[in-house]
């Protein structure tokens, strides 16, 4: 494979995993959201209604801390994806945001992690990120012999 492959592979990965990440946390959400209103709404008691207020600030403390790993792998994929310049950091960074979430996101971080700091994507990044730099290097000399 090449290294744009890998690129886009990397990137396609990156923003599937970070879609089931939000897909988790907006079932999340409404589990804990439906809990948290139901025990407000049914409330007889101040302790029912501090239970239900529990449960909706626990779902926006979940929502918060979850964008804050969500954020990097979403602005790495695309900018891996458009081969920007900057692309090659954030991937990095969402790399190992993604090594925490067993097993499929350890799976696309040690993938991510092996191209972005490999020397396929050294060369890919470091020489302008576009088709035409991307040569494999020259096989040495056979004068050695």
């Amino acid at each position: 494979m090449t290294g744009k492959e890998h690129n886009k592979l990397v990137s396609i990965f990156l923003l599937v995993h970070a879609g089931l990440q939000i897909f988790g946390v907006v079932i999340a959400m409404l589990i804990y959201g439906g809990l948290g209103m139901a025990m407000l709404v049914n409330a007889r008691r101040n302790k029912e209604q501090m239970i239900g207020g529990i449960f909706i600030a626990l779902m926006f403390v979940v929502v918060l801390v979850s964008l804050i790993f969500v954020v990097p792998q979403i602005v790495g994929g695309w900018k891996l994806l458009k081969e920007k310049s900057s692309a090659r950091i954030w991937g990095i960074i969402a790399s190992f945001v993604c090594l925490i979430s067993i097993p499929f996101g350890t799976a696309v971080g040690i993938y991510g992690l092996w191209f972005l700091l490999g020397e396929e994507g050294k060369r890919f990044y470091l020489s302008g990120g576009n088709a035409a730099n991307n040569y494999p290097p020259p096989p040495p000399p056979n004068n050695w012999q």
